[in-house]
């Protein structure tokens, strides 16, 4: 997929040169060892990170991991010891490749690996990606890989670099990975539907976890416990997770949408707890030629629940992720295939891709799928319609001035613990 016009590509193009001035050649090392043992670097240790971890463990050919880092002790203690259980011949980390901290992220790229595996909350993802780049490393980052345009700009610029230096990059937006999305998809391109005038996307559930604030927190401690609810970290749960639809849709239209109008707001999630994200977002999104993308995205406990995609076409409709098809004159389709697990089809695929030396650089589809998604964002925050360019090119950086446990976050708390709510009308579009 393409960037939808030509000043948003040169956009992209001109930040990627400018930083590719800055970030030196390929380490000799990260070439030497494609063939042989790759060392692995977990930069992240939550579920997500731990689990992604296991799966790059579990790819063909000698890998180890050999350096781990997390803002939190006890959650690198805890992937640890589970990862040195699960996989006892695999895990070679002694304490002095344990770092924590806001700079540990640094610490443990600069270890002697080949591999980084980013799995912080996504706005690190950046300053994470930037860095594992320039430091000549291999990549895969899960998704989402930002939450803001300044954020998505490094990181197309990073990404140009990586590809400059034949580095390979993986995108945790595993249903690229899933032969029966890619299967359905393939069908969809070919006209099975005809053309596409219209596609639906999905995630309504009932929410996540929420760590009660303890005694003797700071605010930023507070915050990056529990990520989830705060824009400069999660970005929302439309970033968070809605991504993985939103990719979908885009991948089966080929194409980029151009603008974005939409609602949302805090309708049930309302306590203090919840920090500052929506409960709900509906977004309607227009491709280049008017098609039209109907995105909703919920976190109410007792509503209708889906995660799925669907698309309609001129001569029939499609259930992407469940594999269906209903085409003209009563003809249907419906894949029966193995699937094999997506997570680790994707680390499969990287781990290969290095071995071989073969080209294979996700970050851009990955950026881009996530600026879709913070496009509906900014859109239900502020009311208003936002354009792609507007998105991109927004100077409004959700990041703090300074990482640091005694730091203040970019969003605080009143007397009473409540955070700023965004309002449609009055909330800053991009």
């Amino acid at each position: 997929m393409s960037s939808p016009t030509r000043r948003t590509f040169l956009t992209s193009a001109s930040a990627a040169l400018a930083t590719g001035a800055l970030f030196p050649e390929l380490s000799a090392a990260a070439r030497a060892r494609r063939d042989d043992l790759l060392r692995v670097a977990l930069v992240g240790c939550g579920g997500r990170g731990t689990g992604a971890a296991a799966q790059a463990l579990s790819t063909a050919g000698e890998v180890r991991l050999v350096a781990l880092a997390d803002a939190f002790e006890d959650r690198l203690a805890g992937c640890h010891d589970y990862l040195a259980k699960a996989h006892p011949d695999r895990v070679d980390v002694p304490a002095e490749r344990r770092h924590v901290g806001f700079d540990a992220y640094r610490k443990a790229i600069d270890e002697d690996v080949d591999v980084v595996v980013l799995a912080t909350p996504p706005g690190f993802r950046p300053i994470h990606f930037e860095y594992a780049v320039e430091r000549g490393r291999h990549v895969f980052m899960e998704k989402p890989v930002a939450v803001d345009g300044p954020g998505i700009r490094r990181v197309l610029a990073a990404a140009a670099v990586a590809k400059r230096k034949a580095l390979k990059v993986g995108v945790g937006l595993q249903r690229h990975h899933d032969p029966r999305y890619v299967e359905t998809i393939r069908l969809l391109q070919e006209g099975a539907i005809g053309e596409l005038v219209l596609l639906r996307a999905y995630w309504d559930s009932t929410g996540v976890w929420v760590n009660p604030r303890q005694p003797g927190q700071t605010e930023m401690e507070y915050q990056m416990r529990n990520w989830y609810y705060f824009n400069w970290l999660c970005g929302d749960h439309i970033v968070e997770q809605h991504i993985h639809n939103l990719d979908v849709c885009n991948w089966a239209k080929g194409a980029l949408p151009v603008r974005a109008q939409g609602q949302g707001g805090r309708q049930v999630r309302t306590g203090v707890e919840y920090g500052e994200i929506f409960d709900h977002h509906a977004v309607e999104y227009t491709y280049p030629d008017g098609t039209k993308l109907w995105s909703q995205c919920r976190h109410i406990p007792g509503t209708w629940q889906s995660v799925s995609e669907h698309a309609h076409g001129s001569q029939g409709t499609a259930d992407i992720g469940a594999g269906r098809i209903q085409g003209p004159g009563g003809w249907s389709w419906r894949f029966e295939g193995e699937t094999g697990d997506p997570y680790q089809n994707e680390h499969d695929a990287l781990f290969a891709a290095i071995r071989a030396d073969a080209e294979y650089n996700e970050a851009e589809y990955g950026a881009h799928s996530t600026l879709t998604a913070i496009l509906g964002r900014m859109a239900t925050y502020s009311g208003q319609v936002v354009s792609w360019e507007q998105a991109l090119n927004s100077e409004l950086a959700l990041v703090p001035a300074a990482y640091a446990w005694d730091a203040a976050p970019p969003t605080l708390p009143d007397a009473e613990g409540r955070y700023p709510i965004p309002m449609p009308g009055a909330t800053r579009a991009f």
